[in-house]
């Protein structure tokens, strides 16, 4: 295959089921960035301390950083096939970057926007619902607990609704999203490498929509 796979989706869209769903299948390793930020804080490097002290000051990590932090990560042995990206890059100058480092590992880039209209993202995001003790995740709108607020595994746990999953906060993300992935959304398109999924079927429809483009 040696290809980058570029997932593209808002909020909500489901990119990080499809890319869980890729390496199950595919064994393609999935590089989401929130992981890769989260193994850093633990983690005794040179990069890892500046990222660490970025964190820390209360900054964005700066986009040469987050190149070489994924560089980082795709340099192992498990990506030597290709992989699947789930969140970078964010950006048209990350894009570019990621250019480079496709070259330098012989990859094509393959990006593939998951498209969900902003009414189902809303129902998504603002209907979800996790259990704080299992981490099950339950929709009011499309995946309901038996009982009203509490965990089908653990009856006796009221369920949590995240601050950023309310209305307000959600309106904002979906905003943000579209103001700063439009650009990248744009590059793709211009550089005849951008293709799209309905992200509004079921997993399995998506997914093999999903197989078929690479």
């Amino acid at each position: 295959m040696d290809k980058i796979i570029v997932l593209i989706g808002a909020p909500g869209a489901g990119k990080g089921t499809q890319s869980r769903l890729l390496h199950e299948r595919r064994g393609l390793p999935q590089i989401s960035t929130g992981e890769m930020f989260r193994e850093m804080k633990t983690t005794d490097t040179p990069l890892a301390r500046e990222v660490q002290a970025i964190m820390k000051a209360g900054a964005l990590v700066p986009d040469d950083v987050t190149y070489r932090i994924v560089e980082q990560r795709t340099s192992r042995e498990d990506c030597k096939n290709g992989y699947v990206l789930d969140g970078y890059p964010r950006t048209a100058v990350q894009a570019e970057q990621l250019e480079g480092l496709a070259r330098s590992q012989g990859f094509e880039i393959q990006a593939i926007e998951i498209d969900v209209p902003s009414a189902e993202l809303m129902k998504r995001l603002t209907g979800r619902r996790s259990c704080p003790v299992c981490g099950e995740i339950y929709n009011i709108y499309s995946k309901p607990p038996k009982v009203e607020d509490r965990c089908d595994l653990h009856p006796d746990t009221e369920l949590v609704h995240r601050s950023d999953d309310y209305e307000e906060s959600v309106r904002t993300r979906l905003q943000t999203y579209d103001e700063v992935t439009k650009p990248l959304i744009d590059y793709y398109q211009k550089t005849g490498r951008r293709a799209r999924v309905d992200g509004t079927g079921d997993l399995e429809s998506i997914y093999n929509e999903i197989a078929k483009l690479i």
